[in-house]
């Protein structure tokens, strides 16, 4: 009988630390792509998000429709959505940033305007009545009281992107998602099983980061819990 090959590599086993020491360069740039790519999208959904959620909130006809387009982008499949931004942006990185910014816009509108609307009209009124333009009230009083909403949904957003992230690997720029993909057309345990972990190590990691953000940016909500 042939004795079983010493190597977890060559037996392609699930848990392999040989996989690790020996690809650790792969497994660093594909880490750095896939965090580039989640905060790139995320970073422009936040810039986009911001001023769509004052319009829907400054103007109730544009709520609905603000609402609607981004829920429709939502809903729309990757595959699909990839195969729409493919004519604008080909086989990129670009197209995998356009479309997580679409569907990160859905998150982060609708928790930015819960957020803005649930500022207590007698507020506003009190900055007003101190002087408070229609600029400074927004920065200064609606958007920080805005904020433990408008963090939540940054959050889901955050992590949902590292999710869908993977998904670009169709068009070779997903990051963690490349091993993935890779790993289970050659069936690679030890590929698949640790991108999958990363993935999950990323999104808890970033979850855990913004949730500090959240609580240092709303001290507020700490005395109020207290």
């Amino acid at each position: 009988m042939t004795a079983p090959p010493d190597d977890c590599l060559a037996r392609n086993e699930w848990i392999c630390g040989d996989y690790l020491t020996t690809r650790s360069q792969i497994l660093a740039d594909a880490v750095l792509q896939h965090l580039q790519l989640t905060f790139l999208a995320v970073l422009i959904a936040l810039v986009v998000a911001v001023p769509l959620a004052v319009v829907a909130r400054r103007w109730h006809w544009a709520a609905g429709p603000v609402l609607v387009v981004t829920t429709v982008l939502y809903t729309i499949p990757s595959l699909a959505m990839f195969s729409l931004l493919l004519p604008a942006y080909g086989l990129s990185a670009s197209l995998v940033v356009a479309g997580l910014v679409l569907y990160s816009l859905t998150l982060l509108v609708r928790n930015i305007l819960a957020g803005l609307r649930a500022v207590p009209e007698e507020t506003r009124q009190a900055a007003r009545g101190l002087g408070f333009g229609p600029v400074r009230l927004l920065l200064s009083v609606e958007l920080p009281l805005a904020l433990p909403a408008a963090m939540a949904g940054l959050r889901i957003a955050t992590v949902s992107a590292v999710s869908l992230v993977t998904v670009g690997a169709i068009v070779g720029f997903g990051g963690l998602g490349n091993l993935i993909y890779a790993g289970m057309n050659t069936y690679f345990k030890a590929q698949v099983l640790t991108a999958s972990v990363l993935c999950v190590v990323i999104a808890v990691l970033a979850d855990v980061l913004l949730l500090g953000v959240q609580r240092l940016l709303t001290p507020w909500t700490r005395a109020s819990r207290a």
